[in-house]
Parts: C-alpha cells; sequence; structure tokens
C-alpha cells in the first residue's frame, strides 16, 4: 500500500496532522500566540499518539498475548499520562484532575455513544458480551467510589472542594496521606485485574475479530524504534501544549478547567476513540465496548493513582484527589449510565444518541463554570 492510498484510509487520517509537529516547534521557538501554539500543538499529538498505539499493537502482536496484552494495557493511554505528568510538573493539578475526569467521561459518553450511534444506525441493534462489559463497568464503578473518597472528606472535615477556576490548592498533610492510600489500593486492583484479563479470563477480553487487510508485520526493532520516537514527539508536544495553556485559556476566554476536561482529553485519546467507532460501523461491537470501558478502567485504575504518586516528586506539591463537584457529579453520572447501558449486552443508535447528548450537557455546563 502506497503512503498517498495508506493516508485515505481510516487508519491513516492521522498521520495528515504530522505537519502539525515541526509547525508547533516553530512557532514555540519563534514565542508566537498562544492560541495558535496550543491548538497546533494539540493537533501534533494526535499523530504522535496514533504512531504510539500502532507501534504497541505490532509488538504486542509479536510478543504473545500474555507480554502482548500487559504491552496494550500499559502503553494503551500513554500520551494522556505524558500530557498529564507534564502538566504536574508545571504545577497545573487543576488542569491534571481535569484531564483524568475528561478521558473517563470522553471514553464512556462519546465515544461509545458514537459508538453506538454509528454502528446502530441502519442496524435494528448490536449485540455485545454482557460477561465481559459488566466485569469492566464494575471495575470501573468500584474505582470511581475510592476516587471520590478524598473529596468526600474534604467536604465533612476539611476545607471544601477546589473552585472550577482554581489553578492549584494546596490541601493538608491527612488527604495527601489519604489520596496516597487510595492511590496503592487502586495500583493493586488494577494489578489484580491485569491478572483477571491476560490470564484467568483471557478469552473473555480479547474476543476474536478479523482484520480486513492483510499488512507484512512490523519486526520488533521497527516497533521498539517506533515507540521511542513517539514517546519523545508525545513529549515535545505535551511540553508544548503545557507551557500554553495558561495563556490560550486566558484569550480565548475559557477556563483551564475546560480546557482540561474536554479538550485535553480528547486530543490524548483521538485515535483511539476513531478506531471504537471504526469497528462499531463494522458491527464489532464487543471490540468497540472494550476499547470504551477498558480505557476508562485504565484511567480510573492506573493513570489517576501514578499521577498523584508522581506528584510527591514532580511540581511544586503533592496533588490530592480532591475534585470539584462538577467533576464529581460528571464521573457519577457517566459510570452509573455506562453500568446501565452495558448491563443488556445490546444496544441501538438511540441510547448512542442519548450517551452522546448527555457528553453536550456536560459540556455545556463545565463552558459556564
Amino acid at each position: 500500500m502506497d503512503l498517498a492510498r495508506f493516508l485515505r484510509t481510516s487508519q491513516g487520517w492521522p498521520y495528515l496532522l504530522v505537519p502539525f509537529i515541526p509547525i508547533a516547534i516553530v512557532l514555540e521557538l519563534a514565542h508566537a500566540g498562544a492560541v495558535i501554539t496550543f491548538f497546533a500543538s494539540a493537533l501534533g499529538v494526535i499523530p504522535t499518539a496514533a504512531l504510539m498505539g500502532k507501534a504497541t499493537e505490532e509488538l504486542a502482536a509479536r510478543s504473545g498475548p500474555g507480554i502482548g496484552g500487559l504491552l496494550n494495557v500499559t502503553f494503551g493511554n500513554a500520551p494522556e499520562l505524558i500530557i498529564a505528568l507534564f502538566a504536574l510538573g508545571a504545577g497545573l493539578h487543576e488542569v491534571v484532575k481535569a484531564s483524568i475526569i475528561g478521558s473517563i467521561l470522553g471514553n464512556t459518553l462519546l465515544v461509545l455513544g458514537a459508538a453506538m450511534f454509528f454502528g446502530g444506525w441502519n442496524r435494528d441493534r448490536q449485540t455485545f458480551d454482557r460477561t465481559a462489559a459488566q466485569a469492566q463497568s464494575s471495575m470501573l464503578l468500584l474505582a470511581a467510589a475510592a476516587l471520590v473518597m478524598p473529596a468526600i472528606y474534604e467536604l465533612i472535615d476539611g476545607r471544601g472542594l477546589p473552585s472550577p477556576g482554581s489553578e492549584r490548592v494546596h490541601y493538608d498533610s491527612t488527604v495527601e496521606a489519604l489520596s496516597a492510600a487510595v492511590a496503592c489500593v487502586l495500583i493493586v486492583s488494577y494489578v489484580a485485574g491485569l491478572w483477571f484479563s491476560l490470564r484467568t479470563h483471557r478469552d473473555l477480553f480479547n474476543p476474536p475479530h478479523d482484520e480486513e487487510e492483510e499488512h507484512e508485520p512490523w519486526t520488533v526493532r521497527k516497533s521498539v524504534i517506533a515507540l521511542a520516537i513517539a514517546g519523545v514527539a508525545v513529549g515535545g508536544m505535551s511540553e508544548i501544549l503545557v507551557d500554553s495553556i495558561s495563556d490560550a485559556a486566558e484569550k480565548l476566554g475559557l477556563s483551564e478547567f475546560f480546557i482540561g476536561v474536554i479538550v485535553v482529553a480528547i486530543v490524548g485519546n483521538a485515535a483511539e476513540h476513531w478506531v471504537a467507532v471504526l469497528v462499531a460501523l463494522k458491527d464489532k461491537m464487543d471490540l468497540a465496548v472494550n476499547i470504551a470501558i477498558g480505557s476508562s478502567a485504565q484511567i480510573a485504575l492506573f493513570v489517576a493513582p501514578v499521577l498523584v504518586l508522581m506528584s510527591f516528586v514532580l511540581g511544586p506539591h503533592p496533588m490530592p484527589l480532591v475534585f470539584n463537584g462538577f467533576e464529581l457529579a460528571g464521573i457519577l453520572l457517566a459510570i452509573t449510565i455506562a453500568n446501565h447501558v452495558t448491563g443488556e449486552g445490546e444496544s441501538t443508535w438511540y441510547e448512542g444518541l442519548q450517551l452522546l447528548a448527555v457528553y453536550v450537557v456536560l459540556g455545556i455546563a463545565f463552558y459556564v463554570a
């Protein structure tokens, strides 16, 4: 397959945005406007994330089901983690927490909703494995219960929740210790989930799906080199993105909270989001639901606790898991809805439309916050 043909395919479109990588670098070095630099770097993240996903997929295919599954779940959310680490180092704690919530909302409402809507538009209904979907939804619900506890502690016995307009709030050592303990429990749960999905119940979480086009597999060396290049590129784009967030938000008249929960969360997942919708169009709802709900579970059980623990060595002070009221409402509503719509093992286009409607309503609320 030649380059021009590949770029016109469903998997090749993210690489059309590659020119934005040097454009973002030039704009940053030239100290151009924050708004144009922000959007250029945001668009530049998309092809680097797509390359990281492709390299991980090829390396996983060469590594066997056990190691391959571990690679997929480890690097599946690497772009979001890298962006958040740079924001953490810059002290943008509320942006980091907003991006965590935004990634969960984006997967459970936007991606799952789009997959159900477009996949079910010309079909009476689509079916998927109810047991696998409910297992992942349950993990997500239990993770949410843990994630909200530091905020509940602050509401009852602390200084209250942060406002959506805050950039960083310094809480006392008690809630920092509580957040660290919660993070450790979530990571233990995540490791147990890996054992459950990759060893004892592997067939449940890896449904067979046919490839539409045969292609020559990458060598291990090519995969590793591509993964390293993608990691460096994501890091570079993330640094530029984070450096421009504050000024861009001010000039656009948007809060850093809105940019974190909507914009940053979407660009880090854009390539993966498209894959979920694409496979739903091909009536492979098992895979679509696995991508949407599974990615949310990874964010809640792995990315969020890792960021909490890393905040003890990165940035001005530790970042406790104290979310603002909009974030708490959003995550609880989204996960409750996700548990409900995956409970029947089937979906229709109208259910997808309802999920998208909830995401739009939350987005409007976040905009005016």
